[in-house]
């Protein structure tokens, strides 16, 4: 608004709070932004110590990794080179990988979103008897496959320690990380048959009890699906990377096996995976392999799945692609490095996301699949303190907060477009409005005073009314002194009255 508008400017709505709290150019509704979904989070002081408790032992387990690897560095360089030459020759290697995984038995599927992948797995699936065991998996978590599973008619039974625990808590969508042990216990005690009342709140117990049930499931299952860490266009192979093994044995039981993975997954061969799996298996947990890898290339006769589909899907990633700095974002290998060295994550935890795709790498990459047009969506790269340390321990050289940065600019230009002004351009606006009429600034000036004295406690103003109590949030304002620098300097600089 130029100063030309005259008086009638906006600050009401900055001070009753009316004007759109997303982030977004769609508007306030839907899922609500970051910084207010954290709030619970951050109310949760059990949770927040057992999330710091295991990112340091994390942490700790990483660096080991990277200090007995002879030359991390050089590792890195190599993982890094695989993953952008992989994305570079994306359409090429996609298509080799359905020659050969076709060749070897296997049907392949392509998806162009999270509704048509739905449909396609539920079309392979259907609601046939008996249920459908599903692994731990981000790409199934962000395409909602359970939902469109379980629309169809088929039962979907987690097949992961950490997933029957957010099912049980009524987390879905996703295995929060950093379960307090007598919440887990609380939660296994709830779904695992036959569980006593004193199955006590150890880990080893813990996930012994929960490991014997979900053999069972994934043993009387007629059909696994599962996600992929890698397609290897060479030989048309999908790979697993995996702590528990629930993925090795649902890749091996059941009759039918189904894997949809995104299209970023691709490389071309073996050689380029066993880079990037050592780069994993460093960040990860510290050890030169992975504890469980799995892979399988189509269906062999009398052994394992007889019906053997991979679905591949786009969802966003084409158009992340396409952006010249967000595309690191698609290198990423999921090791959650980044999310043990961030401070913001490390006190939140996943639910503010509000998607699989946490942490760090997901502010980078959620935006980007799936737009900005949502307050939350709007707010995810702006919930960071650009510390850098993600983009230091990314072992494929993903500079996070660069993407951070590029998608907080696009965000601003997104909202500078809307038809509806975002606050901080109406707080913006209003100050040049004011401070372009020396009396106008007085008057605003002697009104601020004014009121600031009344609110002022100690010498400081802890809350601001409305919009304007964001800026408080976080931080105390000083109260103004008793005399402004032009009062100060009228009267000759007298160091008279000063105090505030």
């Amino acid at each position: 608004m130029s100063p030309q508008t005259g008086p009638g400017l906006p600050w009401a709505r900055l001070l009753r709070g009316g004007a759109r709290r997303g982030g977004g150019t769609g508007g306030g509704a839907g899922p609500p932004r970051f910084a207010d979904a954290a709030r619970e989070a951050l109310a949760d002081a059990d949770a927040r110590r057992s999330r710091a408790a295991a990112a340091e032992a994390r942490r700790a387990a990483a660096a080991r990794g990277r200090a007995a690897e002879g030359d991390w560095e050089g590792l890195r360089r190599r993982a890094a080179d695989v993953r952008a030459r992989s994305l570079g020759d994306l359409e090429r290697l996609l298509v080799a990988f359905e020659k050969n995984a076709t060749a070897a038995g296997a049907r392949v599927h392509w998806a162009r979103d999270a509704a048509e992948a739905g449909r396609v797995v539920a079309g392979i699936l259907g609601a046939g008897p008996g249920a459908v065991a599903r692994s731990s998996s981000a790409t199934l978590g962000e395409l909602r496959i359970d939902e469109a599973l379980r629309g169809g008619g088929a039962e979907v039974r987690a097949a992961a320690v950490a997933d029957l625990i957010a099912e049980a808590r009524g987390a879905g969508g996703g295995a929060p990380r950093g379960h307090g042990r007598a919440r887990a216990r609380a939660a296994l005690a709830g779904v695992l048959p036959g569980a006593q009342e004193e199955l006590p709140a150890d880990p080893g117990a813990l996930v012994g009890a929960a490991r014997d049930h979900l053999r069972e499931v994934l043993l009387s299952a007629r059909a696994s699906l599962t996600g992929a860490n890698a397609l290897v266009a060479e030989t048309g192979s999908v790979v697993a990377l995996e702590s528990e093994g629930n993925v090795r044995l649902g890749a091996a039981a059941p009759r039918t096996l189904v894997s949809v993975a995104g299209i970023d997954k691709a490389v071309p061969a073996w050689s380029d995976l066993a880079v990037l799996v050592r780069a994993w298996s460093r960040s990860a947990t510290g050890g030169p392999m992975p504890p469980v890898l799995s892979t399988w290339t189509g269906a062999a006769a009398g052994d394992g799945p007889q019906e053997v589909h991979v679905v591949l899907v786009d969802a966003g990633r084409t158009r992340a692609l396409a952006d010249r700095t967000g595309r690191q974002a698609l290198r990423c290998i999921r090791c959650t490095a980044c999310m043990d060295v961030c401070p913001v994550y490390e006190r939140t935890g996943d639910a503010p996301y509000g998607a699989v795709h946490t942490g760090p790498i997901g502010a980078a990459l959620v935006p980007q699949l799936r737009g900005t047009r949502s307050a939350r969506e709007a707010s995810l790269p702006f919930a960071s303190t650009l510390c850098g340390a993600c983009g230091q321990v990314c072992p494929v050289g993903v500079d996070i907060p660069a993407v951070l940065l590029e998608l907080r600019a696009r965000v601003v230009d997104e909202r500078r477009a809307a038809p509806v002004p975002p606050p901080e351009k109406v707080a913006a606006q209003s100050a040049e409005w004011v401070m372009s009429d020396e009396r106008r600034y007085r008057r605003a000036q002697r009104a601020w005073e004014r009121w600031a004295r009344v609110a002022a406690r100690g010498g400081r103003i802890r809350r601001l009314p409305g919009l304007l109590g964001r800026w408080t949030e976080a931080r105390d304002l000083p109260a103004p002194p008793r005399r402004s620098f032009r009062e100060w300097w009228a009267g000759g600089g007298s160091a008279e009255g000063e105090g505030r």
